[in-house]
């Protein structure tokens, strides 16, 4: 099957909703949180986006993964990491399980990826849970080159650990060559 990218709408709050009920992974609070993220950030219409990396953007980014027919199938929120120099959390990605395993997640993914680094964005940090039904989550983003730097014991609940997974665009060695061109 094959998905386009495309901007999200206010109007496809509960395709959102049951995107997420449907991956059958997020506990209710979560659901709730990433329905706050989309509120806030849609609140006013259809979200701000920037042409230029310079100009001012949402707090939380969202692209749709949409099917031949229109559908929405699947979803990713990303921001700015305040306080940093050019981090970026990856906060939900989330796509249908009937469109599971045919690219889509990747394809957002990589977009994102492709637009922080249009912005030379340093870090991408994604956390995640340590759970059994996360394993292929996990899996999803070691493969595609992300590294887990961190581990919080019980951070969700017993047995539950916070994974963080960080996926690094910029380089030590990039920085050195910066530095001498700069003296």
């Amino acid at each position: 099957m094959q998905v386009r990218l495309g901007a999200l709408q206010r109007g496809h709050r509960n395709r959102v909703r049951e995107i997420l009920d449907a991956t059958d992974v997020f506990r209710d609070e979560e659901v709730r949180v990433a329905l706050e993220l989309f509120d806030e950030t849609f609140a006013g219409g259809a979200m701000r986006s920037a042409r230029d990396p310079a100009e001012e953007v949402a707090n939380y980014e969202f692209v749709g993964s949409f099917a031949r027919d229109g559908e929405l199938v699947g979803y990713v929120c990303y921001g700015a990491t305040p306080g940093t120099d050019r981090t970026y959390d990856l906060y939900w990605i989330a796509v249908h399980p009937d469109h599971q395993g045919v690219g889509g997640g990747t394809l957002l993914l990589e977009e994102v990826e492709r637009r922080l680094l249009q912005r030379n964005a340093r870090l991408l940090v994604v956390e995640t849970s340590s759970r059994e039904d996360y394993a292929p989550t996990r899996r999803f983003y070691e493969t595609r080159g992300y590294v887990e730097s961190a581990r919080l014991a019980d951070f969700y609940a017993p047995g539950d650990d916070r994974v963080i997974l960080v996926k690094c665009f910029w380089h030590p060695a990039s920085r050195n060559a910066e530095s001498a061109r700069n003296d």
